[in-house]
């Protein structure tokens, strides 16, 4: 078993390697075999992070012409679901060079803005360095100065997919070979970044010049419900909106619109831009005080800290007759924020929205910049 631990929230937490790390071990194994005529029962693989793996081969086959091994991923504390899974790599000897593709299981790229072109299997390009490697330093080592040709397949693969972002990404008949530093870190943050970004330059690459954000499915709900939208054009950022202003900018976007529930957005009211609830909370305190801000008094605002959920704060406010007002205070206060987050590099917009009243408050640009994504 891989021990790497690292400590999150105050838990002692495995870590695990990526699909791109057993990818190039099973190759690494797999040309032992076809050019050294060596059975490996484990294979050592240094993963771009410098971490050194020591991975145990297993289903080794061997046929006229053509060898194949697998690797068994081994997520540690993630929860991911390609835990356990067998990746294999099977190697034939070719002319010259070392050639990448993907088999049974391994997706394929049907949208531009992905890591590799449209057509192309799924492996992404620091795994696809990593076998290159793996192979390239096995051919040293054996004095073979042929190529080789390398077929990453996972047969669970394609029953897996539906259960990870691929189908909304555009990567058709399988699961994705990632990584960058070839180790998994339990519950990466970067994980699910990484995706947000992904799905921001999928929109870039088709020419969009205006995003779409929703935290969750709350929001995009809301869209397809009462906006008339097809949630497909929108990105889910969850609780990152703050990094995810970010990225639109780094992107090139000219606009951005986000969608969402009171319960996540009330908290860019006080300048919250991560709205997990272990990072901060200020729900409450911020529609309190929005509500004094538009002239309410102490007793409301009491009452409104006194409530369990913003749904029941909304109905205090509504029972009052001041529910108007303080959103129309709150929305100037998630329009200081966004500014102050883009600096003016990006016409970031909000609707904010319950699941009892609607819609209960818009920044001053957000309608002609829903009509603009609706024209898109």
């Amino acid at each position: 078993m891989f021990e790497k631990y690292v400590y999150k929230n105050q838990k002692r937490l495995r870590c695990g390697y990526t699909t791109g790390s057993c990818a190039a071990a099973a190759a690494k194994a797999a040309a032992l075999l076809l050019v050294g005529g060596i059975r490996p029962e484990t294979v050592e693989l240094e993963t771009p992070s410098g971490q050194k793996l020591f991975l145990e081969v297993e289903d080794i086959r061997e046929e006229e012409g053509r060898v194949s091994c697998a690797i068994r991923k081994d997520s540690g504390d993630d929860p991911d679901v390609t835990n356990g899974i067998l990746v294999y790599a099977s190697a034939e000897k070719t002319k010259d060079g070392i050639r990448i593709d993907g088999g049974t299981g391994v997706g394929r790229v049907t949208r531009p803005g992905l890591d590799q072109p449209v057509g192309e299997a799924a492996i992404n390009t620091v795994p696809r360095r990593m076998i290159t490697v793996a192979v390239q330093e096995v051919c040293a080592g054996q004095g073979y100065e042929g190529g080789i040709r390398v077929v990453i397949s996972i047969p669970e693969g394609e029953a897996l997919a539906g259960r990870t972002f691929n189908p909304r990404l555009g990567i058709e008949g399988g699961i994705s070979i990632l990584g960058t530093t070839g180790i998994v870190e339990p519950m990466s943050e970067a994980a699910l970044l990484d995706t947000i970004e992904v799905e921001m330059k999928q929109a870039a690459a088709v020419g969009r010049k205006r995003i779409l954000l929703t935290p969750g499915n709350y929001g995009m709900d809301f869209l397809r419900d009462e906006l008339g939208i097809d949630p497909q054009k929108s990105v889910k950022c969850s609780n990152y909106i703050g990094e995810s202003l970010d990225k639109a900018i780094t992107i090139g976007f000219e606009g951005l619109l986000l969608v969402g529930h009171i319960g996540k957005l009330v908290k860019l009211g006080a300048g919250v831009m991560n709205t997990h609830s272990r990072w901060a909370d200020a729900r409450l305190e911020t529609l309190a005080a929005s509500l004094i801000l538009a002239g309410g008094g102490a007793g409301t605002a009491a009452a409104l800290l006194g409530a369990n959920t913003t749904e029941e704060a909304l109905d205090i406010l509504h029972g009052c007759g001041w529910l108007e007002k303080t959103m129309e205070t709150l929305m100037e206060k998630i329009t200081y924020h966004l500014e102050h987050r883009t600096g003016g590099k990006l016409q970031a917009e909000a609707v904010v929205f319950s699941n009892v009243y609607g819609i209960l408050g818009k920044t001053k640009g957000a309608d002609i910049l829903l009509a603009e994504l609706q024209q898109e």
